[in-house]
């Protein structure tokens, strides 16, 4: 991804940041009352709020440094977002078995990390661009595989690379840890020492990256 600096906003100040996923759906209501719902995005976009992770000057002022080594929204960066930051639950150790992420042809040697989100017989794919080095474990049909060994892992990209290509058939899965890629959504930070005392937080938007 061009414009893009591989490195984490610190994770104790995202640790009190507000955001989430958000979706763009278009409601046409029709003359007899029923609704057409459509959306143009496949995926969805997170957006966060680094301002109210803030709880002091110095973490003002660590937040102002690294917003100004981003150039404002111009590069890109890792943001770990403490409610979704795992492929298992978030109180949980990844495992390599958490996600499936592919079937074995015979010739076939990389594979893209993903996240299932499932309910009600329902499910969403997210394509994992940002996991976090040494974090990621892989298995073939259940058998776990070593890293440097077996296979490799593209940080940059969120892909696994076998040395060897999976057998037909074979089950490809993985169990890791991820971060969102993301920018300012601010060309500005606006503080006020008073304020901040009194309790007020600044507006310090993040906007998840398209990949």
């Amino acid at each position: 991804m061009p414009s893009f600096h591989e490195i984490r906003f610190p994770a104790r100040l995202s640790f009190g940041a507000m955001g989430g996923p958000e979706r763009l759906t278009e409601i046409v209501t029709l003359a007899n009352g029923h609704e057409e719902r459509n959306t143009p995005w496949e995926h969805s976009r997170r957006r966060y709020d680094a301002g109210l992770g803030m709880r002091s000057l110095d973490d003002i002022a660590e937040a102002v440094a690294f917003f100004e080594a981003r150039r404002g929204r111009l590069y890109g960066f890792r943001w770990k977002d403490w409610g979704d930051f795992r492929s298992s639950r978030p109180s949980e150790e990844p495992h390599f078995s958490d996600q499936p992420i592919g079937t074995g042809d015979g010739a076939r040697t990389t594979f893209q990390l993903v996240k299932f989100y499932r309910s009600g017989g329902h499910r969403y794919k997210r394509p994992i661009r940002k996991p976090v080095a040494g974090s990621v474990r892989v298995a073939l049909a259940g058998g776990e595989r070593v890293e440097g060994t077996d296979f490799e892992v593209d940080t940059v990209e969120g892909t696994v690379t076998f040395d060897t290509p999976p057998d037909v058939a074979v089950a490809v899965s993985a169990g890791f840890e991820f971060d969102v890629p993301v920018r300012f959504d601010t060309d500005s930070i606006r503080i006020s020492i008073d304020s901040f005392e009194a309790g007020e937080i600044p507006d310090v938007p993040v906007l998840e990256l398209r990949t």
